[in-house]
């Protein structure tokens, strides 16, 4: 009899595995499913060398822990995100990824919305200010007339696509940088395509929604925030290494931008005397544009059912690597 298949769940921090659990149970695969709070690729490579499958959440897939997991045959991303995978190094071993690109498109997009609308009305700043006993309209001044004005979205992907029809009703017009798309791509959502500097010269709105990777990181640095008026606010809903931390407090604190609403950094959680928390014109949310419980049940239950479709003999739904079929074969 042959050793049993192993599941491991690197890392997880939803509170429960009762969607995998059942996923698993309804699937009849016969497969150990593991736990583990893996934080280091070390940590990884203790908990995973027999495991046949990886569902990871934070846990660094690095080429190490790749050849020493012989087994390993597919990681699946608790999310869209892979940043934390070497996936060349995944494909180089035959290993398949994958992601869930699809389960937050509205929580996501929802929560852009959101930010943009709290910026647009002062609503956090004059909340904080009621509750100091502190009752006048001029302390959010000046805010202007949202419609007619100009969002710009870094990627249009699912989600930017999903907040786009969301943005329109309101008024607002929408433009893209997105090097991937055709134009006809994105006037089918009503969008209009244009370079980086055209997009950045034009929004009144900059809604980060761009995946993190070699072409990304710090995309918005300290050259790109020079070309955005200073009437200009920034929301980032994906990834925080796409803005560059050090250069959007400086542009805030110089006058150069108005205000951001900031659900990603690029150190998460911030320490706890970072300046850009400690000013008044950013709103932070603690990376939680993804999270309704819809949203977490589906995250759950839709990860192990790709690590299940491997480890029954097909391909994932969501996959990352697609030269690694050919190595397959």
């Amino acid at each position: 009899m042959g050793t049993p298949l192993q599941i491991l769940i690197t890392d997880n921090d939803h509170g429960t595995i009762a969607e995998e659990e059942r996923v698993l149970a309804e699937s009849g695969l016969e497969a150990r499913l593991v736990e583990a709070q893996c934080r280091s690729d070390d940590d990884v490579i203790a908990a995973g060398r027999e495991a046949d499958a990886f569902l990871v959440q934070y846990a660094p897939i690095t080429r190490r822990v790749l050849a020493a997991c012989p087994r390993l045959r597919v990681v699946v991303r608790y999310g869209v995100g892979v940043d934390s995978i070497d996936v060349a190094a995944a494909t180089e071993h035959g290993v398949y990824v994958a992601n869930v690109p699809d389960y937050c498109v509205d929580e996501v997009s929802d929560h852009a919305l959101a930010l943009l609308l709290a910026l647009a009305r002062g609503v956090v700043r004059q909340a904080n200010a009621c509750r100091a006993g502190r009752w006048d309209f001029r302390l959010a001044a000046p805010l202007h007339r949202l419609r007619g004005q100009v969002v710009g979205l870094l990627a249009l992907g699912r989600i930017s696509r999903a907040l786009a029809a969301k943005l329109q009703p309101l008024g607002l017009e929408v433009l893209a940088f997105d090097p991937l798309l055709k134009q006809r791509q994105a006037s089918a959502c009503g969008v209009t395509l244009v370079t980086l500097p055209e997009l950045l010269g034009a929004c009144d709105y900059l809604i980060n929604l761009a995946p993190l990777n070699a072409h990304t990181r710090h995309l918005i640095g300290a050259d790109e925030l020079r070309l955005i008026k200073p009437s200009a606010q920034i929301i980032s809903v994906s990834r925080g290494g796409v803005i560059e931390d050090a250069a959007l407090l400086q542009a805030l604190q110089e006058g150069r931008l108005a205000g951001a609403a900031l659900d990603v950094r690029e150190v998460e959680p911030p320490p706890a005397r970072d300046a850009l928390l400690a000013l008044e014109n950013v709103i932070h949310t603690p990376h939680m544009a993804f999270y309704s419980e819809e949203s977490l049940a589906q995250l759950n239950a839709e990860t192990m059912r790709e690590a299940v479709r491997v480890l029954q003999g097909g391909r994932p739904r969501s996959l990352v690597n697609a030269g690694v079929v050919a190595r397959r074969v």
